[in-house]
């Protein structure tokens, strides 16, 4: 059975971040709580030790992990910095780390092929939580950390999400509450001065245009970071994406639910039905995202409709997961 230990009292963190400490050094995976969403941590310096976020997640070998780093004195130790490329790193991580944020650099050796699966660049970002610090730092020394879910599905950001899709599988939950963001990272690689934008997250891509041009990767023949391929995050239920709800023709004798954007007051032809923001809230409909979608797939139902949203800031972001999980 996989341990579930709280967080709310002194006496409880500290437990917590000594229990999840000693059981990383020991060479296990440990769920952790972070700024995004809850991931599944190992010791990101040992290869036997990652391939078991591998085993726990069944997640395919050519897909790489982002290294979360306990400080930023830890970035040169693991990543290397070209000179056309060094003052826009060090702008981009003044303003976003630590953060949603996660950079794509080339990678020292240090760092095992089995994390960056077998590519020459490795993923890194220092996370803002502040109970995600106080076990890296306490721990001394970079972690893997991808989503702690079964590979594809929708991503955990509650303990109780994890311990749904991986109860068994691995030794502890640190539980810290839903998570802020409620979506991945945004992924950045920089080359040769300039970024290209590799996944949609919290830091947006109008964001990002502060600190110069930003570059869409297309047409991805093989992921140079998580939530990369074109099928992920998807509930076990069948999903479409619809850019009008209300006029949406549900089959005969099928029970739908609907994720809607706007307000569907009056929908009768949905037998569910989940607004990810009545306030029209973009941070708030992330922060609900992948919880109304696990509420939505629990429900029995034969197909899951999601409302397009604008097409900006983080509804891009948002927008993202849904076309992902609709594949």
């Amino acid at each position: 059975m996989t341990q579930i230990l709280p967080s709310r009292t002194l006496e409880q963190r500290a437990k917590a971040v000594a229990n999840a400490a000693k059981l990383l050094r020991s060479g296990n995976t440990v769920a952790l709580p972070t700024e995004t969403v809850y991931g599944l941590a190992a010791d990101a310096l040992k290869s036997e030790v990652v391939a078991k976020i591998f085993e726990a997640k069944a997640r395919p070998r050519f897909d790489p992990l982002i290294v979360h780093l306990p400080d930023l004195k830890w970035l040169e130790c693991v990543a290397r910095i070209d000179h056309d490329s060094q003052g826009l790193i060090e702008k981009l991580i003044a303003q976003f780390w630590p953060g949603p944020f996660t950079l794509v650099l080339p990678r020292r050796e240090i760092i095992p092929e089995i994390v960056t699966a077998g590519l020459d660049t490795v993923a890194v970002r220092i996370s803002a939580h502040p109970l995600f610090a106080e076990i890296i730092r306490t721990f001394d020394s970079p972690l893997a950390a991808p989503s702690a879910n079964r590979f594809g599905r929708v991503s955990p950001t509650t303990a109780r999400h994890v311990l749904d899709e991986l109860d068994g599988r691995i030794s502890l939950i640190v539980d810290a509450g839903p998570t802020l963001h409620g979506i991945e990272s945004t992924i950045v690689a920089v080359r040769n001065g300039r970024m290209e934008l590799l996944r949609r997250g919290p830091i947006t891509a109008e964001e990002l245009e502060a600190f110069g041009e930003v570059f869409f990767a297309e047409g991805v023949q093989r992921p140079e970071a998580p939530g990369q391929l074109p099928s992920h995050y998807a509930p076990l239920t069948p999903l479409v994406l619809a850019n009008d709800p209300f006029s949406f023709a549900v089959p005969s004798n099928k029970r739908c639910g609907l994720l809607a954007w706007r307000s569907m007051a009056g929908a009768k032809q949905f037998a569910e039905i989940r607004q990810l923001s009545s306030r029209q809230d973009l941070r708030e409909a992330a922060a609900n995202l992948f919880r109304y979608l696990r509420e939505l797939d629990r429900l029995n139902l034969d197909l899951i409709v999601t409302e397009k949203l604008p097409d900006e800031g983080l509804g891009a972001a948002i927008n993202d997961r849904l076309c992902r999980a609709a594949k």
